[in-house]
């Protein structure tokens, strides 16, 4: 039988789960990254509170981060969120439903919910389509809405706990989970999806926009030497989209904004997108990072991952000063520094309003960081961001709303040191093969990796200050080889 990890909410739950795996709860799981970090084993989350940086959240955040497969994954989390997500998927189903629905002697008159487990459902009429729908969302168990207006279709779906299922549905559960956990890990069925310029999605409006509207300009006007018309598109151009053949994003990016529905929407028509869902996923919380560069002995500041019980590990295992991060925080804010106890306890009390667990990180102070710029795992610009003037980050949010930033100086990357080049590569592999921006501290004792980010700054005169217009074209050459490729 396969090494499975059954995470569970609960301590009691660990018997029924037991006979599936070896059962944890979910707080195990991730507060003692000791215990699973580094075991090749396939991770099934059980956990109700699958909401975006809810604990159940993180059972598969640092599953994936831990190199280890999990059901359900991150996207998938995400996707079953949100309708807008989901339903991209759901035309393919429907054709099979409404299949389905015409070759029963009786059809149901109204509408009707099913619960499907692991791909199985207890009305075997509708077993084509529980395969379908698992194929398209591993999640273990998943409530299904159907309903009728002018035809049959999936109304909503809804991932679910065992917690939530009658007795009936909990023995159906247990049965589908002792099969699956006996079976050999299927991978989702490949989709050939549909096809030609380039969309840059951009906000006019954004204060700090990873590329100034210059550089943007800069981009239409390279544009076509390289074979692309490149037009800017908003928010509101989403329906738009297909229209194009590439997309690159170049606005501020979140899971919880349209930008990641803009790139799960561009991998669903089949476009090269930068940056892509995956990334988008990895780079925008720092928990994973943690996890994912200590998975791979990549050299860090001393970071430690904590909830409310938990806070003040962060004396024991950090000291002060010590830095608090929120995990999605971009552009310096949601970073803190606490020089005390008192200060820990005011910021964390903050942060954990937004999070089930923050970052506790170990306070190295430079004059600068580093920042390797790296395009399809190849190094592309190296940059050194100085921090603010009597301030401890590049940027320096002000209570009164005002941001002020450091200097800059861009070199080639050649001209930069090798080992902080070659860190930066390594660390950006283990993202993907898209557009990242590595942040590296350079102190007595080495380079440290500070933060991976899948969006990072190309600005007109600072990180193409060697490149010139061949940052342009190399950007640009990779969407076309990209394309091509299809």
């Amino acid at each position: 039988m396969p090494n499975h990890l059954i995470v569970v909410e609960r301590n009691e739950d660990k018997d029924w789960a037991a006979g599936a795996g070896q059962a944890v709860t979910m707080r195990e799981y991730v507060t003692q990254p000791g215990l699973y970090n580094g075991r090749q084993m396939r991770v099934v989350n059980l956990s109700s509170d699958l909401g975006y940086m809810d604990l159940g959240y993180y059972v598969s955040l640092l599953a994936e981060a831990r190199g280890q497969k999990v059901v359900p994954s991150v996207g998938t989390i995400i996707d079953l969120t949100r309708k807008m997500l989901y339903s991209v998927e759901l035309p393919e189903v429907n054709v099979i439903l409404r299949t389905t629905l015409e070759k029963l002697a009786q059809p149901p008159k109204t509408g009707f919910s099913l619960v499907i487990c692991f791909g199985q459902v207890q009305d075997s009429r509708f077993k084509t389509l529980a395969h379908e729908l698992f194929d398209r969302f591993r999640c273990p168990l998943v409530r299904v809405t159907i309903a009728k207006e002018e035809r049959w279709r999936v109304d909503s779906l809804e991932a679910l706990s065992p917690a939530k299922l009658s007795p009936e549905e909990f023995d159906f559960f247990l049965a589908a989970l002792e099969g699956y956990t006996k079976a050999e890990w299927r991978r989702p069925k490949a989709r050939q999806q549909p096809r030609y310029s380039l969309a840059i999605l951009q906000n006019p409006n954004e204060a700090l926009p990873p590329s100034s509207a210059a550089t943007l300009k800069r981009f239409q006007t390279i544009g076509p030497s390289i074979g692309f018309a490149v037009d800017l598109i908003q928010r509101k151009d989403y329906l738009r989209l297909a229209e194009y053949d590439a997309l690159f994003i170049r606005e501020t990016t979140s899971i919880d904004n349209h930008t990641y529905r803009f790139a799960k929407k561009a991998r669903h028509e089949g476009m090269p997108v930068i940056d892509d869902p995956q990334s988008m996923l990895r780079c925008t919380n720092k928990v994973y990072l943690a996890e994912l560069l200590q998975s791979n002995k990549l050299s860090a500041p001393r970071t430690i991952i904590v909830d409310r019980p938990q806070l003040l590990r962060v004396e024991e295992e950090i000291g002060y000063p010590v830095v608090l991060k929120i995990p999605d925080g971009s552009f310096s804010r949601g970073v803190f520094k606490a020089e005390d106890r008192a200060q820990l306890t005011e910021v964390s009390r903050k942060l954990f309003q937004r999070s089930a667990v923050i970052l506790a990180q170990e306070f190295m102070y430079t004059k600068y960081d580093w920042r390797v710029g790296v395009l399809g795992k190849q190094p592309l610009f190296v940059s050194q961001y100085f921090m603010t003037r009597k301030h401890w980050q590049i940027v320096h949010h002000y209570k009164d709303g005002r941001v002020e930033e450091g200097g800059f100086k861009t070199m080639a990357v050649e001209d930069a040191p090798r080992e902080v080049v070659e860190l930066g590569v390594k660390a950006a592999n283990l993202i993907g093969d898209g557009l990242y921006g590595v942040d590296i501290k350079q102190t007595g004792t080495g380079v440290h990796v500070i933060e991976i980010n899948d969006n990072p700054n190309l600005d007109k005169g600072v990180e193409d200050a060697i490149l010139k217009d061949q940052l342009y074209q190399r950007v640009l050459g990779e969407f076309l080889r990209r394309v091509e490729a299809r």
